[in-house]
C-alpha cells in the first residue's frame, strides 16, 4: 500500500542558509521590487531564487542560528527590451546590487505562452491560411505551440523578444493534437508588445499543401476503448515506516545526509551531500543540479531549423514542475516536498507534492558462496529515491538521483510524454525523421542535459584525473598479448580539461582528493561514469551550435566561481553563444588542488519509432558517481544478515 508519510518538520524558527525562498519570503522580495521599480501592471518577474551564501558560511552554520537571506531576482517590463538583475537583503530590504542587461530576453513564462494562442487564432492572415487549406471551419479547434527561436540574424527579431508558433489540430475537445499537425504555418510573435510579426504558409506559392493526418491517436484514459488485464498487485509496504529522516530540507538516511533545494529554472537541487562511516562525516558533493539541456533537431526542412530549445534556460523545470500523484507518479512510503515559485508577477505559486522522496529495493547487494563450506552470504541492497518531473510543452522530465548504500549516488532522466510530431504525405517522411503513423513524422533530435557537480570529495580542494585504459604492444613487456592496464593523467587545467568520452580507452574520470589517502597511500575519490555520453551533430559554429557549446565536450572542469551557473549562460533566450563554459574557459584557469565544478553533458540521441507515439515510453539517460577509493574496503560489508519474511513460493 502506498502511504504519504508525514514527518516533524524543521526544528528550528530560522531556515538553514540553503533552504530554498519560502512563500512569505517571496511575497516579500516581490513587495521589495514593486516598490523598487515602479512599473506597475508592466512588471512582469522571471526568476526570484535564494542568493546562496558563501561557502564558509553554510560551513561554519549552526542550526537555529539567524542569517542573513538575500534574493537574487530577475525582472523586465512589458513591452520593453532588457532584463534588470538584482538581490535583495530580505530582513533590511536594502537593494545590495542592481545592473541592468539591454541585450538580454528574460525566460518565457507560461502565462505569456498561454495568452498567445487567442491572439494568433484571432489575427486575419492566420485565418487565411486556414481558409487555404480549408480548416477554418475548424479554428476553434486548433492549437498553437510557441516555441523559441534562437539567434538566426533575422532582421525582423533584432531588438525584440519574439517566438515562433507551430501548429497542430484536435478532431474534438480531448483529442490528442499532437496528432495532427498542420504543417508548414507558422505565426512569429512579439511576446512584449503580443504583435504578429509575420505569418509564414511554406506552401502558398505552390499550392501543395500537406494534408492534416486525421486518425486519431489518443492516450486520455477516457478515450480509450480497452485495457489489457490489470497485473497481479505489487504493494511496496514499509509496516514500520521508511528508513530517512526528514528535518525540514535536510534528509538523513543510512550513512548519508544532504538537503533539498529547489528553484524556478533547474528545479531539483541536492545540497552537501555526505556520507558518515565510523563516526566521521565525510563530504562529496557541495552541491548537484541539471543546469542546462538543449534539444537540437536534425531537420533543415520549412522552419523546423529553428527546432533548438533549451527547456531549462528558456522554460524553467522548477516553474514547469508537477504536483505528484501518489500511488502513481512514485510508490512506498512517501515523504512529499512541496515547492514555492513565483508566477510572473511575483505573487507565490504553492507547487504541492513537487519532489518525492522514497525508498526502494535496490536487488542484490553482495554475495558469496564458499564453495568448500557452502556457507552462504548474501544481503540485499536498497536506495533513496529523490525524484520531481516537469512538463515542457509535449516531454515530461522526470528526473531522479538515488544514493546507494555502498556510496554510489546515480542520477537517471527518464524522457516521456510526446514527441514532436510534424506532417508528411503518406509514405514520404523524407530523410530526417521517421513516419511514426501514417502521415505523421517525427524527426530525428537529441535530448543533451549538463549536469553540475560543485565537488568536494573529503574537503573543499580536488582534482579531476582522466582514467584510459591502454592495451601494451606485443613484446617485451606483453609477451602473451594480454597486458593491458590504466593510465592516469590529472587535467591540470580548463583547456586541459574539456574531455570527450572515449569508448576505444574505456575512458573515465576521477575526482580526487590530492591531500587525503586511503589505506594503501593513494588519494581517496569517485569516478564519473559516463555512461550516457553523446556525440553532438550540430556544427559548433552553427547558429544553433554556438548557443549550446557545451554539449561539444562531455567534460569541463571549471574553478569554483558563484556567478558561473549556467553552462550556456544566464540568459539563454535568443542568446548569441558569447556567455557561458567556452568563454569562462578562455583564460585557462588551473583546476589542480583546488574548489573545482565538474560540468557532465549527457543524454539521448533519438530518432523516433512508430513504438514512442502517441505517448513515448520512458526512454532513459543519466550517470553515476563511483567511489573510487574513497573507501578503505566494501562499505556494506557491514550490512546485517535478513530474510524477507513476506516473499513466499507461488
Amino acid at each position: 500500500m502506498t502511504t504519504c508519510h508525514t514527518q516533524p518538520q524543521a526544528t528550528t524558527a530560522f531556515p538553514h542558509p540553503l533552504d530554498p525562498l519560502s512563500a512569505a519570503e517571496l511575497t516579500r522580495a516581490a513587495q521589495l521590487i514593486r516598490d523598487q521599480f515602479s512599473w506597475g501592471d508592466d512588471l512582469r518577474v522571471e526568476t526570484i531564487d535564494l542568493d546562496e551564501p558563501p561557502k564558509h558560511v553554510v560551513r561554519a552554520y549552526t542550526d537555529g542560528t539567524p542569517i542573513q537571506r538575500i534574493a537574487r531576482f530577475n525582472i523586465y517590463r512589458r513591452g520593453v527590451m532588457g532584463v534588470v538583475s538584482g538581490k535583495f537583503d530580505l530582513s533590511s530590504g536594502e537593494l545590495l546590487w542592481q545592473v541592468f542587461r539591454e541585450d538580454a530576453r528574460a525566460m518565457v513564462a507560461i502565462e505569456e505562452v498561454l495568452q498567445i494562442e487567442k491572439i494568433v487564432k484571432a489575427n486575419p492572415r492566420f485565418q487565411e491560411a486556414l481558409r487555404r487549406r480549408g480548416l477554418l471551419d475548424h479554428l476553434d479547434l486548433m492549437c498553437v505551440d510557441p516555441w523559441t527561436v534562437g539567434d538566426f540574424g533575422h532582421v525582423i527579431e533584432q531588438g525584440r523578444r519574439v517566438l515562433n508558433c507551430f501548429i497542430w489540430m484536435r478532431g474534438f475537445p480531448l483529442d490528442n493534437y499532437y496528432a495532427h499537425p498542420v504543417e508548414g504555418l507558422h505565426a512569429l510573435i512579439d511576446v512584449s508588445t503580443l504583435e504578429i510579426l509575420k505569418v509564414e504558409d511554406h506552401f502558398e506559392a505552390n499550392g501543395d499543401y500537406i494534408p492534416v493526418p486525421r486518425t486519431p491517436l489518443n492516450y486520455d484514459a477516457d478515450l480509450l476503448k480497452s485495457f489489457r488485464p490489470p497485473s497481479a498487485p505489487l504493494d511496496v509496504v514499509q509496516p514500520e515506516g521508511p528508513g530517512f529522516r526528514v528535518d525540514g530540507h535536510k534528509v538523513t538516511w543510512e550513512n548519508w545526509d544532504f538537503r533539498v533545494g529547489f528553484n524556478g529554472r533547474e528545479g531539483l537541487v541536492l545540497n552537501t551531500i555526505g556520507y558518515t562511516q565510523d563516526g566521521q562525516r565525510r563530504p562529496i558533493l557541495y552541491r548537484a543540479s541539471i543546469a542546462e539541456m538543449v534539444v537540437p533537431y536534425g531537420t533543415p526542412e520549412r522552419s523546423h531549423y529553428r527546432k533548438n530549445v533549451f527547456d531549462s534556460g528558456e522554460i524553467g523545470f522548477g516553474r514547469l514542475a508537477n504536483a505528484l500523484t501518489l500511488g502513481c507518479d512514485c510508490l512506498g512510503a512517501i515523504h512529499y516536498f512541496d515547492a514555492e515559485v513565483p508566477d510572473v508577477f511575483g505573487f507565490p505559486r504553492t507547487i504541492k507534492n513537487c519532489i518525492c522522496l522514497h525508498e526502494e529495493d535496490a536487488g542484490l547487494s553482495w554475495k558469496h558462496t564458499d564453495v568448500r563450506t557452502q556457507r552462504v552470504e548474501v544481503r540485499r541492497a536498497r536506495r533513496l529515491v529523490i525524484s520531481s518531473i516537469s512538463t515542457i510543452g509535449n516531454y515530461e522530465y522526470a528526473s531522479y538521483w538515488y544514493l546507494h548504500q555502498d556510496g554510489r549516488i546515480e542520477y537517471e532522466m527518464k524522457a516521456t510524454g510526446i514527441i514532436n510530431t510534424s506532417a508528411c504525405h503518406p509514405g514520404q517522411p523524407g530523410r530526417f525523421g521517421t513516419e511514426v503513423a501514417p502521415g505523421v513524422v517525427g524527426h530525428i533530435h537529441q535530448h543533451i542535459f549538463c549536469a553540475r557537480l560543485d565537488m568536494e570529495v573529503d574537503g573543499p580542494n580536488n582534482t579531476v584525473v582522466e582514467c584510459d585504459t591502454r592495451a601494451l604492444p606485443l613484446g617485451n613487456d606483453n609477451p602473451y598479448g594480454n597486458a593491458f592496464l590504466v593510465e592516469e593523467r590529472p587535467l591540470r587545467s580548463e583547456r586541459e580539461a574539456q574531455r570527450d568520452f572515449d569508448f576505444g580507452k574505456m575512458r573515465y574520470w576521477r575526482i580526487i582528493n590530492p591531500q587525503v589517502k586511503n589505506w594503501v597511500g593513494r588519494p581517496t575519490g569517485f569516478k564519473l561514469e559516463a555512461g550516457s555520453s553523446v556525440q553532438p551533430f550540430t556544427h559548433p559554429d552553427s547558429p544553433s551550435g554556438r548557443r549550446g557549446r557545451f554539449i561539444q565536450h562531455q567534460l569541463w572542469v571549471t574553478p569554483f566561481n558563484a556567478d558561473e551557473r549556467f553552462p550556456a549562460g544566464e540568459f539563454v533566450n535568443q542568446s548569441n553563444g558569447e556567455e557561458g563554459l567556452p568563454n569562462w574557459t578562455r583564460t585557462d584557469r588551473p583546476v589542480d588542488n583546488t574548489d573545482i565544478v565538474v560540468w557532465h553533458s549527457f543524454g539521448l540521441h533519438h530518432l523516433p519509432r512508430p513504438e514512442d507515439h502517441p505517448v513515448q515510453p520512458c526512454v532513459i539517460c543519466g550517470f553515476k558517481l563511483m567511489p573510487s577509493g574513497f573507501f578503505d574496503q566494501n562499505p556494506v560489508i557491514d550490512l546485517p544478515p535478513a530474510t524477507n519474511a513476506q516473499s513466499c513460493c507461488v
